[in-house]
């Protein structure tokens, strides 16, 4: 059974990095099983905040050239969970 990986992006500020974050994934779409996008609103409803969740599937290599280039947006955080098979 393959290792199952997740990876988290936390986008401090959507608008200034939504379009290159959604580029990078548009280019990697191959190995997105599953997108969930999160908006981390404030108590008032506004944020320009927010998360997103991939699933992977297919080759590990691809997954980290995914990783490694989302990693050149200097301004978002890029976090993994590998589960064994």
């Amino acid at each position: 059974m393959a290792e199952k990986w997740i990876l988290g992006i936390y986008l401090p500020n959507r608008e200034q990095e939504a379009s290159r974050v959604q580029y990078i994934l548009t280019k990697f779409g191959c190995v997105i099983k599953t997108r969930f996008g999160i908006n981390a609103d404030d108590d008032n409803g506004t944020s320009g905040r927010g998360l997103i969740l991939l699933e992977l599937i297919g080759d590990p290599s691809e997954f980290r050239k995914l990783k490694a280039e989302l990693h050149t947006i200097g301004s978002i955080q890029v976090e993994q969970m590998v589960f064994a098979g």
